[in-house]
């Protein structure tokens, strides 16, 4: 079985789908470390993301913003879905076109939680609650952000919306009818539904941290299998208030 699987794997749509997810890693590492811009932050102070993001935020500032959040949300969100893709995969009416158009309805639904992210970003950057990197500025709203993503992962919407993101099979037998695109921006919207607050964790983390971004990715794939995420929602949440809690404390 999982032989077949694996074999399965490196047929062009997979193929395909791993470079597309490859490629936005690829594209983050560039824009987090840009090699042509390493002399002039060590003569001026400024990165690519702070020449990005700094000054009047119009929209000539607000589209890279944009695009680094979709970027990262597809890098970190698409593996967490990859037991619903592979399901999907599996069922006898599924076609490659069919598999590209679940993927795009999933993309979608983070689409619009980037934008979303993106004008947040923008707002607390012209409020000066966070730098040109994304990173937080302020003790409260760290402690805030932490608090806010641990507490939600006690809340019924997230206990929701994993158990659908955790039963891939059930929700296609559902919703089958709908067609992929729709079944993909259902799982996207469940998935969004299920992860924001933990995304919008990298305002602590940095938004363009790529350690954060690889761990957060971790936590967030094992949190929607159903015999690791089981035991790993409800102490995530202590983990988060704790955490939220001691910032301020030892401020």
């Amino acid at each position: 079985m999982l032989a077949s699987r694996i074999r399965s794997l490196g047929t062009w749509h997979w193929l395909g789908f791993f470079g597309l997810l490859l490629s936005c890693w690829a594209v983050l590492f560039t824009m987090a470390i840009p090699p042509a811009l390493r002399g002039l932050e060590g003569t001026y102070g400024v990165s690519l993301v702070e020449l990005l993001c700094g000054g009047a935020m119009g929209a000539s500032g607000l589209w890279p913003v944009i695009l680094m959040w979709a970027l990262m949300s597809a890098a970190m969100m698409l593996p967490t879905a990859l037991p619903a893709f592979a399901t999907y995969d599996d069922l006898p009416d599924s076609d490659m076109r069919g598999f590209w158009r679940l993927v795009g309805g999933f993309l979608t639904a983070w689409a619009g939680f980037s934008l979303a992210a993106a004008l947040l970003q923008v707002g607390l950057y012209r409020a000066g609650m966070v730098s040109g990197l994304g990173v937080s500025l302020s003790v409260w709203l760290s402690a805030g952000l932490l608090v806010g993503a641990g507490l939600y992962q006690f809340s019924a919407l997230k206990a929701a919306c994993l158990s659908r993101c955790r039963a891939p099979l059930p929700f296609f037998m559902q919703h089958w009818s709908e067609g992929p695109w729709r079944n993909g921006l259902r799982m996207g919207l469940d998935c969004v539904g299920c992860c924001w607050a933990l995304m919008l964790l990298g305002f602590v983390g940095g938004t363009m941290n790529l350690g954060f971004m690889g761990l957060a990715m971790v936590l967030m794939t094992l949190e929607k299998l159903p015999r690791i995420g089981a035991f790993l929602t409800l102490p995530l949440g202590v983990g988060l208030v704790a955490a939220g809690v001691g910032i301020v404390v030892f401020q």
